[in-house]
């Protein structure tokens, strides 16, 4: 081999080799662990739903047809529920980023007094929770349940994206820059958003996509306070429909209604499938454009947190 191919090759040995094929049969193995569900959700969707039913839908669609997504069109408690879980995940993403970036910066203040006392006084409820009962007599107490304020209010700080947060101030921002708006005559208000806020894109893009994914994939809390359908988030009504399929009864039923009863239940199949897709599409949308924000974020507050 001449000198010219030797300088734009790279030489690799054997055990190099052995190395590089393992790391590729692993990741091809990972990709297809992620996509086959993905890919079966989406044939299953558009698949005639006695097909998905009889477990014949294992990759590619079978008899194409769009009615599960014509049912779903026409079913207006799911566009509700749609548009509520769009108004609660918006919500709960700012009061959660708003909490969460005050609260981080206030911690990573080295001149904050206290700043051990409340880190502290925060981890604790990483490892003590009042528990299920108590925060729902409390949630009664004030008047909450059937509102939307326990799914905003509750959970919107978590421990893991404060400390994330503030290692990102702590790290990235010297503090000298403070110092200096300081002198300058900036006041901590003026510091916060003029300076701290649009140096800290990369963690908060991180944090809104954090409280945003919790928050839309979120069913157990909407359960338990809300009892207004009308309320109901997206994944609720999803669960409703697994349930109803799963509960369908066919006893004492006359030929045609027990045609009826188990096309309705294949129908629900479909229904089932094309909601998945529809309720995860909107975060596989969002994701690519704040990907490289979100690489960024996570990097810092794992390495230095």
């Amino acid at each position: 081999m001449t000198a010219a191919k030797r300088k734009g090759r790279r030489i690799t040995s054997r055990d190099d080799r052995v190395v590089d094929a393992a790391v590729l049969l692993i990741s091809l193995i990972a990709v297809v662990v992620v996509l086959y569900p993905l890919i079966f959700v989406l044939s299953a969707s558009v698949s005639d739903p006695t097909q998905v039913v009889a477990g014949k839908v294992t990759f590619l669609p079978k008899g194409f047809t769009l009615e599960g997504y014509q049912r779903i069109l026409e079913y207006q408690p799911i566009w509700r529920g749609y548009l509520n879980t769009i108004c609660y995940t918006l919500l709960k993403t700012a009061v959660s980023l708003l909490a969460t970036l005050c609260a981080a910066y206030s911690l990573s203040r080295k001149d904050m007094r206290g700043r051990g006392f409340f880190t502290f006084y925060f981890m604790m409820t990483m490892f003590l929770s009042a528990g299920l009962i108590p925060t729902y007599l409390m949630m009664q107490a004030y008047g909450m349940l059937n509102t939307i304020w326990p799914l905003i209010l509750l959970g919107c700080v978590s421990m893991h994206n404060l400390v994330v947060v503030r290692t990102y101030y702590t790290s990235s921002i010297p503090y000298e820059l403070s110092e200096a708006a300081f002198i300058d005559g900036c006041s901590d208000i003026k510091l916060f958003v003029r300076i701290i806020l649009p140096l800290s894109k990369p963690v908060i893009a991180v944090i809104a996509l954090y409280a945003a994914v919790a928050e839309w994939n979120a069913y157990f809390t909407p359960m338990i306070y809300l009892t207004d359908s009308k309320l109901y988030p997206l994944q609720v009504h999803l669960r409703n429909i697994l349930i109803m399929g799963q509960m369908q009864d066919f006893l004492g039923a006359d030929p045609e209604e027990l045609a009826y009863m188990v096309r309705l239940q294949q129908l629900r199949e479909s229904m089932k499938y094309g909601l998945i897709v529809l309720s995860s599409l909107p975060l596989l949308i969002v994701y690519p454009f704040l990907q490289r924000f979100f690489v960024k974020g996570v990097m810092m507050g794992s390495i230095k947190g």
